[in-house]
Parts: C-alpha cells; sequence; structure tokens
C-alpha cells in the first residue's frame, strides 16, 4: 500500500480505521448495549475515542484480550497503572490473602505503614497519608498549601491535567488562538467549573523560570504554592530543561511558597524515586497515585514533617471513607516491596530505548522527522524533530500522525492510549524485547504507508488536517 502514489491522508486514516472497526464487533456490540445504560457506552470519557471503544476481557502479564477475543502486547496499561503487569502473582497473592480477612474497616491496617515506609524511602519525604485517585490527592495538595500559607493563590503550568476537581481544571487541553497572549495566560475553566475558581490560579508556562519569578513578584505574599508534574506527561513527554526544577525550588522558597510535584503518573514508574529521585530535587509535597495500586484504586500524598504538621495539629482535616483501604494497601504492598524492585528501572529503561531506537530509524528512512524519550517503564516517539519546551510547542505537532500511529499499532497488535499525540507509552516487568520489536515493526509499517502519500506526505504534519 505504501507504494500507491495518490492516496491521501484522509484515505489512509480512513482505511485503518475501517480495518478496526472491521475487527471490533464485540466491543461495537457491547458499547450499544452499555449506551443504553451509561452516557456514551463507557464508564469514564476518557474512553470514549475514535473510532470506537475497546472493550476488554482479560489481561496476564504483558498482554490483554478484547471482547473479541484478539490478543495485543499491552502498552496502554491502564494510562500507566499496569506496570507490575496483569495479575502479577505476587499482587493477585497479595488481595487473595487480604480478601478473605475482610476488605473495609475504615480504620488502618498494618500493611498501610509498610507502604508509607517505603515510600518515605524512595521520595525523601517523611509522612505520608492515602487517598484514592490522582485526582484526590492533588486535591489535597491544594487544601494543604492554602491552609498552611493563608494565602489565596496557586500557580499551575499551562496545559497541564492535574485531575477533575475545580482547583485544577483550569488551562488544559485548549487551542492555541484559546490561550491568550504568552505573557499573561488566559485562566479559562473547564465546563462546568466557575470562573472563580480560575482566578485563584496563575498559569506560567512550563520550562520558563522568568515567567514564574515574574508571576511571584507580581503576586508577592499572595501565592500559596505551585503544583507542577516535574516532567509534562500529557503532552508526550517533556522533560524538565536542565536547571529548571532547581529553579522553581528556589524560587518558591524565596517567596515562602511551598512546591508540590504531580507524580500521578511519574511515581514508580519512570524511575525507583519517580521524577523527584531522577532529578534529585526535593519539594514540599508529592503526589502519587496510578502505578502505586498495583493496578486496584490508590492515591497518596506525601510530605515534608512541616507541611505534614498540618494534617497532625487539625488545620486541615485529610479524609476518606476509603484512605488506606485494607486490599489497596495489601496490593500496593506487593507492587512496592516485590514488584518494582530498583532493577527492573533499567530492564524497561533497555527495552524502550531498543524501540525508540529501532522506530525513529524507520522513521528516517522514510524521511519522516522524530524524536522521543525514554525513562524507566515510560517512552514515546514524537513525529516532529524539534523537541517541545512546553505546552505551547506541543500544539504544532500534528495530531493526524499520531491517531494514523495509534490505528496502525492497534491493528497490529499494540494496544496504546487512543490519545496518542498526548499520551505516552507503558511497559510493565512482563514486557521483553519481543515485544518491543513488535512496536518498532508496526511504525516502520506506518512510515511505509506514509511514504505512499509521494509529494503530500506534508500533509501528515499539519496540526489542523485532522480532528
Amino acid at each position: 500500500m505504501g507504494q500507491q502514489h495518490g492516496i491521501t491522508l484522509d484515505e489512509l486514516i480512513n482505511d485503518e480505521e475501517a480495518r478496526f472497526i472491521a475487527r471490533m464487533g464485540a466491543s461495537a456490540e457491547l458499547g450499544a448495549r452499555g449506551g443504553q445504560v451509561m452516557p456514551g457506552g463507557v464508564c469514564s470519557s476518557w474512553a470514549s475515542s475514535r473510532p470506537l471503544p475497546v472493550w476488554v476481557s482479560h489481561g496476564e502479564g504483558a498482554l490483554v484480550w478484547d471482547a473479541d477475543g484478539t490478543e495485543y502486547v499491552d502498552m496502554h496499561a491502564g494510562y500507566g497503572v499496569n506496570v507490575v503487569g496483569h495479575a502479577n502473582p505476587h499482587v493477585v497473592k497479595a488481595v487473595q490473602d487480604r480478601v478473605t480477612k475482610g476488605t473495609h474497616f475504615a480504620q488502618p491496617t498494618e500493611d498501610a505503614i509498610v507502604v508509607a515506609e517505603n515510600l518515605a524511602q524512595r521520595f525523601g519525604l517523611p509522612k505520608w497519608r492515602f487517598n484514592n485517585s490522582g485526582t484526590e490527592s492533588t486535591m489535597d495538595a491544594f487544601h494543604l498549601m492554602r491552609a498552611i500559607t493563608g494565602r489565596p493563590l496557586v500557580v499551575k503550568i499551562e496545559g497541564t491535567y492535574h485531575g477533575h476537581h475545580d482547583s485544577a481544571m483550569i488551562s488544559l487541553f485548549r487551542s492555541a488562538d484559546q490561550l491568550g497572549p504568552e505573557s499573561e495566560p488566559l485562566r479559562v475553566p473547564g465546563p462546568g467549573i466557575s470562573q472563580a475558581m480560575a482566578d485563584m490560579l496563575r498559569i506560567v508556562p512550563f520550562n520558563d523560570l522568568p515567567a514564574l519569578e515574574r508571576v511571584l513578584d507580581q503576586h508577592r505574599g499572595q501565592i500559596a504554592g505551585m503544583i507542577l508534574e516535574p516532567m509534562m506527561m500529557n503532552a508526550g513527554i517533556i522533560p524538565p530543561a536542565p536547571g529548571y526544577l532547581e529553579g522553581v525550588r528556589e524560587l518558591t522558597r524565596q517567596h515562602g511558597a511551598l512546591l508540590a510535584f504531580d507524580e500521578v503518573k511519574t511515581g514508580m514508574v519512570v524511575h525507583y524515586g519517580g521524577a523527584t529521585g531522577l532529578f534529585g530535587v526535593t519539594p514540599d509535597i508529592v503526589c502519587l497515585a496510578k502505578a502505586l495500586g498495583g493496578g486496584l484504586p490508590c492515591g497518596a500524598i506525601g510530605g515534608t514533617e512541616e507541611v505534614m504538621a498540618a494534617i497532625e495539629s487539625g488545620l486541615f482535616d485529610q479524609v476518606g471513607t476509603f484512605n488506606g483501604n485494607p486490599l489497596t494497601m495489601a496490593a500496593a504492598k506487593a507492587t512496592l516491596l516485590e514488584v518494582l524492585t530498583p532493577d527492573t528501572y533499567a530492564v524497561a529503561d533497555d527495552i524502550g530505548r531498543a524501540m525508540l531506537r529501532d522506530s525513529t530509524d524507520a522513521l528516517t528512512a522514510a524521511g519522516i522527522p522524530s524524536h522521543g524519550n525514554v525513562f524507566g517503564f515510560k517512552g514515546s516517539v514524537v513525529f516532529d524533530d524539534t523537541p517541545s519546551r512546553n505546552y505551547r510547542e506541543f500544539l504544532r505537532i500534528s495530531t493526524a500522525i499520531s491517531h494514523l500511529h495509534f490505528l496502525v499499532q492497534h491493528n497490529g497488535g499494540i494496544f496504546l492510549p487512543p490519545w496518542g499525540k498526548s499520551e505516552s507509552w507503558t511497559l510493565s516487568v512482563a514486557h521483553t524485547h519481543e515485544h518491543g520489536q513488535r512496536y518498532s515493526r508496526n511504525v516502520a509499517r506506518m512510515a511505509e504507508l506514509v511514504s505512499g502519500l509521494g509529494d503530500r506526505s506534508s500533509e501528515l504534519f499539519e496540526v489542523g488536517s485532522y480532528n
């Protein structure tokens, strides 16, 4: 097909979508049935993806099977949750043992101490509390920063997602013409969020210390804290520039503002100690979720002695009926102590770097610009030759080729997150180099398809060419 010059971009995408849909009869039927009782026929709007939501039957190790019985190498990992792999025997045993002893008391069990001790060792923060999701973790961080300082404003990075609570659903997933001036980005709330909540934030670009310093100076004595992903993870992967995190740490301290790292996507994934350990900069607060629970809903928030004293004193009540749930704590204990040991990160990094090398080699041979990043279990191939430093630069990358890539990978037996431009791959302890080679072969197949566009291959890199 790559030799059929004259084919258009839309035809490439339509052909791959048609192959996708033709294989997914059971998913289509379940989606129609689900639509009678669930909006959009899915459990979360993140699953409402083009061309149709994939219904999953089961998983084992590095593999998942859809409702039609098709096997895939799973690099979706439930949006980065299943770093332990599916049905990991250590996690299965821990959950099976715990479920026979009771799964909920709203009182602490000993496993919570073991999990907190391990997190303190990994992240260098002495005190921890638990919750149930990344949204709850970052919500606790916002509340803590404001309660401790008595100040109203929080600084947020433009374009980042920190969960779906009111404080965070501002300045994310917007097109370039909705962002406003770079020197003072618009504070536009998400649907259902009041403008008053948006006005409690100040927005700055990632990797821009002068912008942060300007905002801190303009609102001296009003900034409670700053929350950021230490590397941006919903714009592919954008790492911090050299010295950036150190500069953020210094500036926030100078202005008496607290610093919170959102490590929901990076914690226990990019490094044994998350991005905090990887880059060697310790914030006042770390927010965790996703990989922590080994596949069960889980969240945690860690802090310095000074920060967590606000909880001990009652200045801030960190609460939740399911916080530290025994089933979740048993799974988290097995995940941290028995599965995600220090040596696993080097293995995953080695597989990921081979995937990146082979993929970019194939793209270069086809004349397609690309670059990528690999950090532990996380990695990405970006179809652009200039690495983005922030969200505005990320927006220039074409959505079209990213969607085509997702379709080719799925049709070729690799399950990636459906929002191909924004998301990255996640490996697990069960993945092998053979699994990575399947990914790279699919990239080579996509490169062959794109070569069939001939002189019109530039269409793939026009940001507005696909919605």
